[in-house]
């Protein structure tokens, strides 16, 4: 999905990308790829240093409803016109005995709301320092 036609790329910092085809693997407890519409494309972003109450404020000012809790710390599903998002937060090693959240948003949606949305979303997600 992304601009350039590659498949996985940096969105600067500490972000990733990926973008899927199938519905992609899930962790223990994840909530999984979120439901996508016929002609939806998939992409995953992940960020360490914020929490997935963040990710889900920034979803929110995008124009999303979170879905199942008013709680942005609870938040698994966040839906927007045209594209849904499934958050997971996990504790990775960065360094040695150096432990940060990652947040990994999985987004599904029209490819033209999706080209929008997702800069949008990673210059909110985006962190410097570190």
């Amino acid at each position: 999905m992304s601009d350039d036609g590659s498949a996985a790329g940096g969105g600067g910092g500490d972000g990733t990308t990926a973008t899927e085809e199938a519905d992609g693997d899930a962790s223990d407890d994840s909530p999984g790829p979120p439901p996508a519409d016929e002609g939806w494309e998939r992409e995953t972003v992940a960020y360490r240093g914020i929490s997935r109450r963040l990710a889900a404020h920034y979803l929110r000012n995008l124009g999303g409803e979170l879905v199942g809790t008013d709680d942005p710390a609870e938040a698994t599903r966040v839906d927007g016109d045209g594209w849904r998002v499934t958050l997971r937060a996990e504790e990775v090693t960065a360094a040695a005995a150096i432990k940060l959240t990652e947040v990994t948003a999985e987004f599904a949606g029209d490819p033209e709301t999706l080209a929008e949305l997702l800069p949008k979303y990673r210059q909110k997600a985006m962190r410097a320092g570190g």
